[in-house]
């Protein structure tokens, strides 16, 4: 087959998406640009279509294919029971990166869903795809325009590596805004879940519904059973020709540990910040590190950079899960088949009212070789350090820095603490900075544990960060005597700090584990604390 290779430049498009639309209405395949990455379009409503376009591909015929749309009144048309929900995100996302899964019509073939009663529609907003939708009046059943397995393609030099003589046209659009597939939502759950993580986040999607779940295998990192009821959610996918090993872990922590364990004959995929670190070899920047719209522009193109070379093993950084992460991290470990080395330390958070005896503990993980980061301690630092912070302070409440540039504690205590919005804000600063900054200390360090020592650890969101969180306790008479001798004040003082602090119930409901100090001295809880924590560090390497 001879493949036509177009490219839309000022005065042809209409001339390219009549041909193109000619192709799809007689039963033919047509490669075109979406926001998303290229894909391989033919007639949804077409059984000869979907074979054409599995067999073009390699791809198993059980693998469901997305139909493309152009207005939201084709969803009446392609499927029933349409929850109000789907609407609601049809308005926020379409057109744009989100699949939406429903229970098909009798229109839909089933060699387009893949022998399912399902159908999975999305309507794109790449100027050239919705005008060929729009133009032919042909629904587009189309998967990426990639061989079944191989990385997405980006570029339509990609497309024509892989499908140069098995389609009828291919349009070249230029490079491609987002990178990655669409997100992929299953709108026939109670509780909408989604199958393939893309740019519209969770988080994006929880702001409209208010809940949306998981596929396990898209947080299990594994892959379905039987047939799969979304693309990409079966077979092994995005795949180069070498090995790809992904290490997760902070960017400093992985690029130390890809560079200390880098074969002579291996390529690196890693963020823009560390690539000085492998001079010699062959290597792909993935983009800023902090920056994931970049890591998902650039990931399809970094996992076939090195099929051209003679590589036998590609490294790769992987983005942490958050937002758009969890899709590009998503992707690459599907290049890897799961084979992932993870070298992010385990942290632990502590926690516990004051008097407890939390500095033991934490001397105790020291010992074990762990770093410890006092919150109060950095929170104080940065203020003295950090211009963003201390602007954004300042900002909120005006003048509450001396003379020196230290912060003036008693009149920001004034203006603060009998306000409980004032409070929120302060914390919301707070904890904005806070994170970032402990993230980055654990970046700088080896130590295979990290200690959080903050009093409000559950309350300020910080044990979102932490696999393990440690409730240190005491009888109330044992910490109130020790609250004197430390801090050399009345018992009437003391009592009023321990009666103004949570109970021991609030830490033993929110924390995943308990020390209870009612040792005699301080050595014997450190020792206590020590046995404890090396059985917490076995139970996690298990």
């Amino acid at each position: 087959m001879n493949t036509k290779i177009v490219k839309t430049e000022d005065g042809n498009e209409d001339e390219v998406i009549r041909e193109a639309g000619e192709i799809l209405k007689s039963g033919g395949l047509v490669a075109f640009p979406t926001e998303t990455v290229y894909g391989l379009g033919g007639d949804a409503l077409k059984e000869d279509a979907a074979r054409r376009i599995y067999s073009a591909k390699g791809r198993p015929s059980d693998n469901p294919l997305i139909v493309h749309i152009a207005d939201i009144g084709a969803l009446d048309e392609l499927a029933c029971e349409i929850p109000d929900s789907a609407y609601k995100l049809a308005d926020a996302f379409w057109p744009g990166p989100l699949t939406m899964i429903f229970k098909k019509k009798d229109i839909v073939p089933y060699g387009t869903t893949g022998g399912l009663d399902t159908v999975a529609i999305r309507m794109p907003s790449h100027p050239v795809a919705h005008r060929l939708i729009k133009d032919s009046g042909v629904y587009i059943a189309a998967p990426s325009a990639n061989l079944s397995g191989r990385p997405s393609p980006t570029r339509a030099e990609h497309v024509i590596e892989d499908m140069d003589g098995r389609i009828d046209m291919i349009i070249d659009g230029g490079a491609i805004e987002i990178g990655i597939e669409s997100t992929i939502v299953d709108m026939t759950s109670d509780v909408p879940m989604i199958l393939r993580p893309g740019y519209v986040t969770a988080d994006m999607i929880r702001d409209v519904l208010g809940d949306v779940s998981f596929d396990p295998t898209v947080l299990a990192h594994s892959t379905v059973q039987g047939r799969p009821k979304a693309p990409g959610m079966k077979y092994r996918h995005y795949a180069p020709r070498a090995a790809v090993t992904v290490v997760t872990g902070t960017p400093g922590r992985s690029a130390r540990w890809i560079r200390a364990h880098l074969p002579e004959k291996a390529g690196v995929i890693c963020f823009d910040e560390y690539a000085p670190l492998f001079a010699g070899h062959i290597v792909h920047r993935l983009g800023a590190a902090d920056d994931k719209l970049e890591q998902a522009q650039h990931v399809f193109d970094a996992l076939r950079t090195f099929d051209d070379t003679d590589v036998e093993a590609i490294f790769a950084q992987c983005p942490d899960e958050s937002g758009l992460g969890l899709a590009v991290s998503n992707r690459l470990k599907k290049a890897a088949g799961f084979h992932t080395v993870d070298v992010s330390p385990l942290v632990i958070g502590f926690t516990g009212p004051t008097g407890a005896g939390k500095t033991c503990a934490l001397r105790a993980l020291e010992r074990l070789g762990g770093l410890v980061l006092d919150c109060d301690a950095v929170y104080h630092e940065l203020l003295r350090t950090d211009t963003e912070l201390r602007g954004a302070i300042a900002g909120a409440f005006g003048d509450v820095f001396a003379e020196d540039g230290s912060l003036d504690r008693q009149k920001l205590g004034t203006v603060v603490f009998g306000d409980p919005a004032a409070l929120e804000t302060l914390n919301a600063i707070i904890y904005d900075r806070l994170p970032r900054e402990l993230r980055r200390r654990m970046d700088g360090s080896d130590a295979p544990v990290v200690g959080i020592d903050a009093i409000n650890l559950i309350e300020s969101g910080l044990s979102r960060m932490c696999r393990r969180t440690v409730a240190v306790t005491a009888p109330p008479e044992v910490r109130v005597r020790r609250i004197m001798a430390r801090d050399h004040i009345p018992e009437d003082y003391a009592r009023l700090r321990v009666q103004a602090q949570k109970d021991e119930e609030f830490y033993r409901t929110h924390c995943t584990d308990v020390l209870v100090n009612d040792c005699a001295d301080a050595a014997a809880f450190e020792q206590r604390a020590y046995r404890a924590l090396e059985t917490i560090l076995k139970e996690e390497q298990a």
